[in-house]
């Protein structure tokens, strides 16, 4: 079964995910910011990871640019979800190593239709 990690400090945005994913198959797991998203990631496992920019202790960004520095993390697929549209902080996101970027109120079905996306690659 496919593995997916969302992170993010919402535990009603997790929620969202989780029953967006799991009801098209995907096993998630889930972390409330950076850092506990870092340790789960650096553990390996997953097939995907789904993660906010804005959270205490760690931002997404800085959780991307330690995970790619790790072998569990280096090719793993990362998509920001955010309510961040800001064009400079997207190419910040995408030079740290995010494969793509969804804002926030997200639409269940286009977070599928993308991890499908993604994962087909």
């Amino acid at each position: 079964m496919t593995a997916i990690l969302t992170v993010d400090d919402s535990a009603s945005i997790r929620a969202a995910i989780k029953i967006a994913l799991t009801g098209e198959g995907y096993n998630v797991s889930e972390a409330s910011h950076g850092a506990e998203g870092l340790d789960k990631a650096s553990a390996g496992g997953f097939d995907l990871i789904v993660t906010d920019l804005n959270m205490p202790v760690m931002d997404g960004l800085t959780m991307i640019r330690e995970l790619r520095r790790r072998p569990a993390g280096a090719g793993v697929p990362i998509l920001f979800l955010t309510t961040e549209s800001d064009g400079e902080v997207k190419a910040q996101a995408k030079a740290a190593g995010a494969t793509g970027w969804l804002t926030k109120p997200f639409d269940p079905d286009q977070l599928v239709r993308v991890v499908q996306k993604v994962l087909a690659k």
